[in-house]
């Protein structure tokens, strides 16, 4: 059978979402959406330090953890 190795997977998305409570104050993702609970703003998105962090450890293969 075709089988892969397979250290780990990641269930996180990229992009700021709602949190479960449907708000916008806390930030999950490694981009940054330009708006609040209240306003839509010009919803312009902008990496997060996390951003370049998390293409470096998958650019090494997870070495660089």
């Amino acid at each position: 059978e075709d089988s892969v190795d397979l250290m780990g997977f990641l269930t996180w998305g990229p992009i700021d979402i709602l949190s479960s409570q449907g708000e916008m104050k806390k930030r999950y993702g490694f981009i940054y959406v330009n708006r609040t609970d209240t306003d839509l703003k010009d919803m312009a998105r902008y990496k997060k330090k996390s951003y370049d962090w998390f293409k470096e450890v998958i650019a090494s293969n997870g070495e660089k953890l």
